[in-house]
């Protein structure tokens, strides 16, 4: 005679059978907490200052592709997460038609970390939007915010500037705090020099200066591209 097992029995030798769930791998390098509470209604880290008016021009050259990238802090707010977040715009034109349009989200906490919440992405052509890939908001589909500029910048620092899983996941080494960079004829020293990556651009790399006062003023690719960015303009308010 063959044996049944009943179905409690059946059940029991199954769930024993059948593997541990497994936890979600935890984000290296981790997304510090986020507390709504702890935010100013102002960013003024002297390498990430974002003064509401002010205009930056940069020129960006990628093999024969030369464009024009106007980034102005608007006076426009958004609130995410409880915070209110300041609104940048960044235009990018090529031989003068507008490509790319953004805006993107920022808020500072009281330590000064500079925390970036998202970016409405625009590709553009001949006036009209075509794609808005690289979009996200913090709070929205599992996004969450990251830091793009800590409070005190310490080499070796690594953080994450954004996170949002297959569309958004760009993060930051800190190499350097006394870098120097000559922009608009002039020399700055005392830059914070940064190395970022993604893991949606395998074997792309780039650094980026930013300077006490000004913000982002050089940006080149050092591996898998040939993309440079400089700033030749600063229009105040």
């Amino acid at each position: 005679m063959i044996a049944t097992l009943g179905p409690f029995v059946l059940a029991a030798l199954l769930a024993a059978a059948a593997p541990a769930p497994q936890k979600p791998a935890a984000l290296k390098p981790p997304i510090p907490a986020f507390d709504p509470s702890e935010f100013s209604d102002i960013v003024d880290n002297p390498y990430f200052p974002l003064r509401p008016g002010m205009v930056y021009v940069y020129e960006t050259e990628a093999g024969r592709t030369k464009d024009v990238d106007t980034v102005t802090v608007t006076r426009e707010t958004r609130v995410i997460l409880g915070v209110v977040a300041l609104v940048v715009r960044d235009r990018t034109y090529r031989g003068g038609k507008l490509v790319e349009e953004s805006f993107d989200w920022y808020a500072q906490d009281r330590k000064g970390n500079v925390w970036y919440l998202g970016e409405d992405t625009r590709e553009m052509r001949d006036g009209k939007v075509v794609g808005t890939a690289g979009s996200w908001e913090a709070g929205r589909d599992s996004a969450q915010a990251g830091i793009i500029m800590p409070a005190i910048p310490q080499p070796g620092m690594v953080y994450r500037q954004e996170y949002r899983r297959g569309v958004a996941e760009d993060m930051a080494r800190v190499v350097g705090i006394t870098s120097g960079a000559s922009v608009m004829k002039a020399t700055l020293t005392a830059c914070v020099e940064t190395e970022d990556w993604s893991p949606l651009e395998h074997g792309v790399k780039e650094r980026k200066v930013y300077a006490p006062g000004f913000g982002l003023v050089l940006q080149r690719t050092v591996s898998g591209g040939d993309e440079w960015m400089t700033l030749v303009k600063v229009i105040a308010p």
